[in-house]
């Protein structure tokens, strides 16, 4: 893990996404350097009756800047909060939290797979992975939702040069059905090396953690969860391990193994 830091960081950009997403472009952030996939930060809600700061998976940085992109979406009074945010504005921030993915080979083919507001740390991967001289060409980038509009910022994933498959609940974009159907497609159109990735709601990784674990397929999951204090006291985020015994989503993860735990 990181050396964690409390910051006072500034809002500079901000960018309506549309059905309650919404981008945020934070800086300066003196440990931007040391931020790697995967990682998360605690950000610091505006001025209401919510006490605790809101985890976000770290969507992009841009190292020479010192800036990082967040993206999220409206879900409950934090969120409602943060939406409100205006550039210009101050606010603290915690961070790099968590684990990071760990790399896969250059022979190995990468799937990624990221369902609604799990697309950012999947970006941060794959914008790494082709850093590292991985070939765009094996990077196939699956991204779900109920319809287009919940395919937040696609056009910035495909300028990366991975292969983008959309896909959407009711068939507005790309393939219709759920994410995992797209990638049995694939998996059943010729199995060669494969690592897989995946980040999204909890159903959605049950069924990638499941299908990868009855395949053999080797890779990880970023896992969601309530994280109240981001740093492993509270014990908001515990889940079960399948070997035994239990873990701290925020501090021995947010990224596990395929099989690891019990989602």
């Amino acid at each position: 893990m990181s050396v964690i830091v409390e910051s006072q960081i500034t809002v500079i950009a901000k960018a309506d996404l549309r059905r309650g997403y919404y981008r945020l472009t934070l800086a300066p952030f003196s440990k931007i350097r040391s931020i790697k996939p995967g990682q998360f930060i605690h950000l610091q809600v505006p001025q209401c009756e919510v006490f605790f700061r809101r985890a976000f998976s770290i969507y992009d940085v841009d190292r020479e800047k010192r800036s990082l992109d967040l993206i999220f979406k409206v879900f409950g009074r934090g969120t409602t909060a943060l939406a409100k945010i205006r550039k210009g504005e101050q606010y603290s921030i915690l961070g790099p939290l968590g684990n990071s993915f760990a790399m896969p080979s250059k022979k190995e083919k990468v799937m990624l797979v990221a369902g609604g507001i799990g697309m950012p740390p999947m970006y941060f991967l794959t914008k790494q992975l082709i850093a590292k001289k991985h070939d765009p060409k094996r990077i196939l980038f699956f991204y779900g939702g109920y319809d287009k509009a919940d395919l937040v910022d696609i056009a910035r994933i495909r300028k990366l040069g991975a292969k983008v498959i959309p896909v959407t609940e009711n068939g507005s974009s790309g393939f219709k059905g759920l994410v995992t159907e797209a990638v049995l497609k694939e998996l059943d159109g010729g199995m060669e090396r494969v690592r897989m990735y995946a980040c999204g709601p909890e159903p959605m990784l049950r069924a990638v953690d499941a299908l990868a674990v009855e395949r053999g397929i080797p890779g990880q999951v970023s896992l969601e969860a309530p994280m109240p204090c981001g740093i492993g006291i509270c014990l908001g985020c515990v889940k079960e391990l399948r070997a035994g015994g239990h873990t701290r989503v925020c501090r021995e993860g947010p990224v596990y193994e395929m099989g690891e735990v019990v989602i």
